[in-house]
Order: structure tokens, then C-alpha cells, then sequence
């Protein structure tokens, strides 16, 4: 690498210089022999190792607060997850494999899961890769993999990092992030951000770097060699919020959460989330061999709403289909699944899922006592979206939009919002239509960048029709939880943001330090920009 950088996506602003500290990459996979002498007593070693594990990430759970902690305690319930441990179990006593290869081969049915169901629970498969490699290193008798203890400030580099990593980080110790692998979307991004730790992800090479010292600018994703000194500026100090979104000037935006299980939305809240603005309801279908009835999705449901009474919560109806497959829905085998029956799309075939998921929520509104609005992913046409607002005031639902994540709907905005009561954009699923770029390969991170001046323009299109319109827009990927792209967002039309939890606090933060006419100025800058980089200089210069 010498002196020549490097680039990466910039997913945690700020800048720091200084050593680096590597992560030791994951365990090689165990092998499936040789068969164990006595399989039971093989099999019951699998157990009291899962809890060694989960007591160990709850006691680290203990030594931190907010977001670090919940993200611990959830990894550390997966750790005892009743359904892996008789898996593994099952593996050693009926197949004869010894128990670091059963725990890891039981894992590996549930990571394929999470990556076949796509977008957020996609991301959760991280988590269950870093469980894995903890239970078959404490079968083993080997180190536990992830970050080492830092006896000074130091930059860490890593293939990638597990969420129970990233929110154990001291960032004290911790001066920047880089990472190899992973996107704008992943948890190392969402974290880094929660904890003020500049970050800079997909930065292909970074492993291959030789050097002792690195400078590292989270806002560019330029990462370079430097003289081993420590600098840090910008992250840091984490933000205080008062809980309304609104800007110095009294514009009202909402600032909402992203959830997906009833431990998310109780986490939205917790933080200070107005309402929710992206409930992804796959959670109740996803382990389920047949469809659920309409009593269990309800029951589901009201367990996510509860937190929410009296507040506004947009439910997104099921998103699968395809490259998302479930069970009960028999999809046929599509050669080109991510441009396939998904989505709505599913239930143009099968609309008697889709009525009995709209019964099943208009019920958990009614007992909740949440504002509750519906709306479909992946609709491409006005003609669609119709068909879907139908269908939710057919089922007693007042108030149903669509999620704009097709460019074609992006383009037809205005016609879509002549027959919706609102949109919001999802800019994950958005940007990988527009550049053709799957949001899950390192490769292409940077063309999922949401500061892409091409994504900002068809944002634009979309905030242009909703003024015109007068109907609410919203954006719920993760473009907002950026706290200087939300001020963009805005600009360009935006009156929502939806987020991750852990993102509440900075864009709430930010957004009170900034007026209507700023965030105008820094969305035009961006809107008129070449590239993610200059586009960023361009919204930061009004600020």
C-alpha cells in the first residue's frame, strides 16, 4: 500500500490517525471427523459450551450501556437458542459428527435462512456466524475469535466485525474502523455511527496492508498510511436528543424507528422513536412451515404495536417471495429471483395471504391502540399500488401507501401518489435497482453508497410529486440514519425518517441544529455533485 490510499464507503464520519490492531480472521471450519466413541456424552458437551458462551457476552453486556448493551444481551440469547442446541445435538447422536462440527453445521441451516429471506434479516446473519464461532471455539478449547483487548487507541482493521465486536468497542481505545467486507447497511456501519467511531467499510485490499499506522477519513472512505501518531476529530461525544424531530426553525420532520420483533420496537421506543416507520413483518412468517393463522399473526403483531399506542406505525405487508422464499407460499424456481415474484407481486397470485395479513393487522390496531397505516413493497406502477390501497380499505385500514424502492416508481411517483395516502423510500433496496449492484457484495459497496448523486436525484423526483401532491414522503432505508443525509433528505422533500434505533439520537440531534433553508442549500449542492465524495463536501459546506 506504501503511501497510496485506498478507498472505501465512509459509513461513520470523522477522522483518525494511528496503529493498527488486526482482528484475527473467523475459525477455519471444523472438520466432521473423526466419529465420536460415545455420542452421548459428545452430544452433551454441546449444551454447558452455548452456555459458557451466552454468560460470557452477558457479563461484557454488564460492562456497557444502551445500544452496546441490547445488542450483547440479544447475541447472548442466541448463544441459548433451544432450537440450535437440539439441532447440534440431533447431528452428533444421529450422524455421528463430532459437536464443534454439529454446532456448525446446525448454524449454517439457520444463516441460510436468514441470507435466502434477503435484505435486514440477511444482515442478522452475521450475528449467528459470530455465535457459531464462539460455541465451536469453546468446544475446541481454542480462543474465542473477534477483537483483542487494546492497550492503547488504535485503528482497527478487520474482514468484517460481528455486531456482539462492534458493540463492545471501548471508543476510548478504538479510533476508527476498516473493514474489508460489509456495506452501508451493515451492523459495523449502524454501530460505528451509535458510537461516534469513524468508520470507513468495503475497503477491498485493507487486509493485504502491511504498514503499522493508518489515517482514516470517515466521511471520504480514504484510508492511508500514516506516522503512527494519534489524531482523532469528528465522532466522539455521543448525541443528546430531546425526543421531536424538528428543525431550529420549528419544520416538523418525524423521526421514526425501523423494526422488525417485538425486542426492536421496545428498543424504538426506549430511544425515543415518534412512531415507527418501517415494521417488516417476515419475523412471524420466516420459521413457519405453513401460513400463519390470522390469530397468530395477530397475536404477532400486537406484540410489536403495544409500545406504540397512540403513536403513528406504518406496517409493511410481507416482503417475499423469490430470492426471499417461504414454505407455504411453493414459489416456483425463477432464474433471475431478485427481479422475480416478490414483494407484492406474490399476492397478485395468492391474494388471500395478503387479505388475511390485512385482517390480522387491522386487528392488532384496534387492540393496541397504535396509529396504524399499511403499506406494500415493490410496486412498480400506479396500477399496482391502486390494487393495494383497495384491498387495505376493503380489510377496515384507513390509511395505506407503498414503499418506493423500483425506479419505476420512482419515475411514476406522481401518479402513484395520486392513488396513495403516502410513500416511503427505501434507499437499500432502491439503490441496488439503480445501479444494478447487489446490496450484499462487498464488491459493489460503493455503488450502494446512498450518497450516490444518481440515488439523490431519483429521490428528488419522488420529493418533487409528494409536494406537488401534497402527500407525505418518508425514507426508511438507511440514508436516514446518516445525520447529515437526513438533512438532505429533507431538503429534497422528505418529512420522515425511519431508522434503527441506535441511529435516533444524532439525526434528532442534528436536525435541531439545522433550518428548512439549510438543508435546501446542502440538497442542491449534493443534487448538483459528481460523486458520493463531493456530493457530501457539498451538503457539509452550508452547515
Amino acid at each position: 500500500m506504501s503511501s497510496a490510499r485506498l478507498s472505501g464507503v465512509g459509513v461513520s464520519s470523522g477522522r483518525a490517525t494511528g496503529p493498527v490492531v488486526r482482528v484475527a480472521e473467523a475459525l477455519p471450519e471444523p472438520p466432521a471427523g473423526p466419529r465420536p466413541a460415545d455420542p452421548s456424552a459428545e452430544a452433551a458437551r454441546i449444551r454447558p459450551a452455548t452456555e459458557v458462551v451466552a454468560q460470557r457476552l452477558m457479563e461484557r453486556a454488564k460492562t456497557v450501556e444502551g445500544d452496546a448493551r441490547a445488542v450483547l444481551e440479544t447475541t447472548a440469547t442466541m448463544a441459548g437458542d433451544p432450537s440450535l442446541i437440539k439441532s447440534a445435538e440431533k447431528l452428533v447422536s444421529a450422524e455421528g459428527l463430532p459437536a464443534a462440527r454439529a454446532v456448525h453445521q446446525a448454524a449454517q441451516k439457520f444463516i441460510a435462512a436468514l441470507q435466502a429471506a434477503g435484505g435486514y434479516m440477511a444482515e442478522r446473519a452475521r450475528d449467528v456466524q459470530d455465535v457459531r464461532d464462539r460455541v465451536v471455539a469453546e468446544l475446541l478449547g481454542l480462543a474465542a475469535p473477534g477483537v483483542p483487548d487494546l492497550a492503547s487507541p488504535s485503528v482497527l482493521v478487520a474482514r468484517d466485525l460481528a455486531p456482539a465486536d462492534t458493540a463492545g468497542l471501548d471508543p476510548s481505545k478504538v479510533l476508527a474502523l476498516v473493514t474489508e467486507e460489509g456495506g452501508p447497511t451493515s451492523h459495523t456501519a449502524i454501530l460505528a455511527r451509535s458510537l461516534g467511531i469513524p468508520a470507513v467499510v468495503a475497503c477491498r485490499g485493507i487486509l493485504a496492508f502491511e504498514g503499522t499506522a493508518l489515517d482514516v477519513d470517515g466521511d471520504t472512505g480514504q484510508v492511508r498510511e500514516s506516522d503512527g501518531k494519534v489524531r482523532a476529530a469528528g465522532g466522539g461525544k455521543k448525541a443528546v436528543w430531546n425526543g421531536v424531530g424538528v428543525l431550529k426553525d420549528g419544520h416538523r420532520v418525524k423521526v421514526l424507528g425501523n423494526v422488525g420483533s417485538p425486542a426492536d420496537a421496545a428498543a424504538a421506543a426506549a430511544a425515543g422513536a415518534e412512531g415507527v416507520g418501517l415494521f417488516r413483518t417476515e419475523f412471524c412468517f420466516l420459521d413457519a412451515a405453513e401460513e400463519p393463522t390470522v390469530a397468530e399473526q395477530t397475536a404477532a403483531y400486537e406484540a410489536v404495536l403495544a409500545p406504540f399506542a397512540g403513536k403513528p406505525v406504518v406496517v409493511r405487508t410481507l416482503d417475499a417471495g423469490a430470492d426471499k422464499p417461504l414454505a407455504f407460499l411453493s414459489p416456483d424456481p425463477e432464474p433471475n429471483p431478485a427481479l422475480g415474484v416478490r414483494g407484492l407481486r406474490v399476492a397478485f397470485d395468492r391474494p388471500e395471504v395478503l387479505d388475511r395479513q390485512l385482517e390480522a393487522i387491522a386487528a392488532a390496531a384496534k387492540s393496541s391502540g397504535a396509529d396504524v397505516s399499511v403499506m406494500a413493497p415493490m410496486v412498480a406502477t400506479a396500477a399496482e399500488a391502486a390494487w393495494f390501497v383497495e384491498r387495505a380499505r376493503a380489510a377496515g385500514i384507513a390509511r395505506a401507501g407503498v414503499m418506493v424502492e423500483i425506479p419505476a416508481a420512482a419515475l411514476a411517483a406522481r401518479e402513484i401518489l395520486q392513488v396513495v395516502d403516502f410513500v416511503s423510500i427505501g434507499t437499500n433496496d432502491l439503490a441496488q435497482y439503480v445501479f444494478a449492484a447487489d446490496r450484499q457484495l462487498g464488491g459493489v459497496a460503493a455503488l450502494n453508497d446512498p450518497w450516490q448523486p444518481a440515488l439523490l436525484r431519483l429521490i428528488a423526483l419522488v420529493g418533487e410529486a409528494a409536494t406537488t401532491t401534497g402527500k407525505p414522503v418518508g425514507v426508511c432505508g438507511e440514508a436516514a440514519a446518516d445525520p447529515l443525509l437526513a438533512c438532505v433528505l429533507i431538503g429534497l422533500g422528505v418529512t420522515s425518517l425511519s431508522m434503527n434505533h441506535t441511529a435516533l439520537a444524532g439525526v434528532g440531534a442534528r436536525l435541531a441544529t439545522s433550518s428548512m433553508d439549510i438543508c435546501q442549500l446542502a440538497a442542491r449542492g449534493a443534487l448538483a455533485a459528481a460523486d458520493p465524495a463531493s456530493a457530501k463536501l457539498a451538503a457539509r459546506a452550508p452547515h
